[in-house]
C-alpha cells in the first residue's frame, strides 16, 4: 500500500494515563527549524473520538470516529493509490494521542514517518493547510512515540514466538501441509508434551520430527498411520521456511504481548511498527505471525466489556493474505476472535484494495468504515463495486455507489458508527492531513530509536536454552552407548526419549 503525498493530516489530544512498564524515548529532537508546536484539538474535535475529516456540504461536517465504539472493528478500503495508508495513518496518530497503543504493520515502510514532526518546508505543506482549512482544522505537526519491529530482525526489534506457542494449527497453514502431514505433526506435538520436550526454535521440531520417523511404525500402534514418507515432506517444508528466513520467528525470549500495550511516558499511546516490506516475501509467514498475535492476545487478555476506549488497536494491513488459500477452519477462527475479542478491548482494522477480500462473516462485524476509491472496470469489478454499496447506510444526497467511483485521492466514502453503536449514514469525506511525516525515515534515524528503546535490551540478543534438540541429542548419546531401549509404555525405540 503506498502512503499518498496529497493527503492531509491532523492528531488528536487527548488525555493519556499513567504509563506502564517504561516504553521507548521520544524521537531524537533533530527536527530542523520546521518543527513547530504540539497538535491542539482539530475543530469539533472531543477528548473522546478522532477526527477523521470532514464531510457533507462544503466538507463542513466533522466526520468522527467515537473511541468507544472503535473496538466496533473497522475496514479501509480502496484501489491502489488512493489514500489507504495516509488513512491508517492519521488513526494511527488519533489512537496514540487518545492514549490507546497501536499494533500496525509497514508493508512499503512509509509507516515509519510517524516517528517523524511533518515538516512546514515539505512540498505538501501548502495543500495540507489548505485542505486542514477546508475541514475546520487546525494543523500542527507532531511526531509520535514509535517501537519498530520486525520478523527478520533488520530493522526493528526481533519478534520471537515459539513452536509450541505457535502450534500445530498455524504451523500447518504456514508450511502449507497436507490433511494427511498434519495429522502427523500433531503426533510430534502430542509425544512432545507427554514426554516432556519443550519446542522453542526449528531445530527442536526438526529433531522431534526425526525421532517421529524413526519410531514411525510404533507410533502408528497409538496414533494411526504415521509415515515416513509425511515425515520427510514435513522437513522438506521447513527447509523452505528456514530459506525465506521463517527461523528467525522461533525462540527465546518469546514476545510478551504487554510490550505491545505500553504507553509514552506524556501518556500517548506506543505506535508498534511492524516492518513488513522484506517480510511481504513470504506472505504465510506475514499472515500466520499476524493471526497467531491476534490469537495470544484473545487468549492472554482479561474480558472488559466495553471500554470508553480501546485496550490496543490492531492494523492488519493487506488482509486479503490472511484469507487467501486458508482452509475453512483458519477462517472460522478470524471470525471467532474478531467477534468475541472486542469485549477484551482490542479493535481490529482490515486494510485492503477490495472489501470483498474479507469474508462476509468478518466484514459484517467492521462497524467503522473508510471506503476510497474503488474501480470498475470489468463486469467482476461492477459486482464488488455494488456489493460494496450495498453494505452502507443510503444517503438520499448521493449514489453511494457512484460516490465510491468518484472520490478523489485523498477523499473516502465513510460510515463510522454512532453513540448507540449504529452506522452512520453514508458520506463523502475528506481526510484529514497528518502531523507526522509522510513517507519514511531514514535509516539513521530508524537505528537511533531502537538503540534508545527498552526493547533492545530486551529482545536484542537470542536465547538458546536447552530443549528438544539438546534432549534428544542426549537420548540418543545414551542408547548409542547401548543403554535402555525400551521405554515405560513398553515400546520399544530407535532414540528413546524417557
Amino acid at each position: 500500500m503506498t502512503a499518498d503525498p496529497t493527503i492531509p493530516h491532523t492528531p488528536d489530544q487527548t488525555p493519556g494515563r499513567t504509563p506502564p512498564p517504561p516504553p521507548d524515548q521520544s524521537p531524537p529532537q533533530t527536527q530542523p527549524e520546521t518543527s513547530v508546536p504540539a497538535p491542539v484539538p482539530a475543530a469539533g474535535q472531543t477528548t473522546a473520538a478522532i477526527f477523521v475529516g470532514g464531510g457533507g456540504a462544503g466538507y463542513a461536517s466533522p466526520q468522527h470516529l467515537l473511541l468507544d465504539k472503535a473496538n466496533r472493528h473497522g475496514l479501509i478500503a480502496g484501489a491502489t493509490g488512493t489514500g489507504k495508508t495516509v488513512t491508517l495513518q492519521i488513526l494511527a496518530e488519533g489512537f496514540s494521542a487518545a492514549g490507546v497503543p497501536v499494533f500496525l504493520s509497514d508493508v512499503k515502510g512509509d509507516l515509519s514517518g510517524l516517528a517523524m514532526a511533518g515538516s512546514a518546508m515539505h512540498k505538501l505543506h501548502a495543500p495540507f493547510t489548505t485542505r486542514a482549512a477546508t475541514i475546520g482544522l487546525d494543523l500542527q505537526y507532531s511526531a509520535f512515540p514509535v517501537t519498530f519491529w520486525d520478523l527478520l530482525g533488520r530493522q526493528g526489534h526481533p519478534i520471537r514466538a515459539t513452536v509450541a506457542e505457535m502450534g500445530p494449527l498455524l504451523l500447518s497453514r504456514l508450511l502449507e501441509l497436507t490433511d494427511v502431514q498434519e495429522g502427523v505433526l500433531n503426533v510430534a506435538f502430542r509425544m512432545a508434551d507427554e514426554e516432556g520436550l519443550p519446542l522453542l526454535d526449528l531445530k527442536d521440531l526438526q529433531a522431534l520430527l526425526v525421532w517421529v520417523g524413526q519410531n514411525a511404525k510404533d507410533l502408528s500402534l497409538r496414533f494411526g498411520n504415521v509415515a515416513t514418507a509425511s515425515v520427510g515432506a514435513i522437513q522438506r517444508q521447513l527447509l523452505v521456511l528456514e530459506n525465506q528466513g521463517g527461523s528467525a520467528l522461533f525462540g527465546e525470549p518469546a514476545l510478551d504481548l504487554m510490550d505491545m500495550m505500553r504507553l509514552a511516558p506524556d501518556g500517548r499511546g506506543m505506535i508498534n511498527i511492524l516492518a513488513a516490506d522484506q517480510l511481504m516475501g513470504s506472505p504465510k509467514l506475514y499472515a500466520t505471525f499476524l493471526l497467531w498475535l491476534l490469537s495470544e492476545l484473545f487468549e492472554v487478555l482479561p474480558e472488559v466489556g466495553n471500554p470508553d476506549k480501546p485496550k490496543l488497536v490492531f492494523f492488519f494491513d493487506e488482509a486479503h493474505l490472511l484469507f487467501d488459500g486458508a482452509p475453512k477452519v483458519l477462517v472460522d477462527k478470524v471470525e471467532q476472535v474478531a467477534r468475541l475479542i472486542r469485549s477484551k478491548g482490542v479493535g481490529i482494522y482490515f486494510i485492503t484494495q477490495n472489501p470483498a477480500d474479507v469474508p462476509d462473516d468478518v466484514l459484517g462485524q467492521l462497524g467503522n468504515r473508510v471506503q476510497h476509491a474503488l474501480r470498475a472496470f470489468t463486469g467482476r469489478d461492477r459486482e464488488d463495486l455494488k456489493k460494496a454499496a450495498q453494505t452502507y447506510r443510503d444517503n438520499p444526497a448521493f449514489d453511494t455507489a457512484d460516490a465510491i467511483q468518484q472520490v478523489g485521492t485523498g477523499e473516502a466514502v465513510t460510515s463510522l458508527l454512532d453513540a448507540k453503536g449504529s452506522p452512520l449514514m453514508v458520506e463523502r469525506t475528506l481526510i484529514r492531513p497528518p502531523s507526522s511525516q509522510v513517507g519514511p525515515i531514514d535509516a539513521g534515524v530508524r537505528a537511533t530509536l531502537m538503540t534508545q528503546s527498552p526493547m533492545a535490551a530486551k529482545y536484542g540478543t537470542a536465547i538458546d536454552r536447552e530443549s528438544a534438540y539438546e534432549m534428544l541429542a542426549a537420548r540418543a548419546d545414551t542408547a548409542a552407548a547401548g543403554l535402555c531401549c525400551t521405554n515405560p509404555r513398553g515400546i520399544h525405540v530407535v532414540n528413546p526419549v524417557w
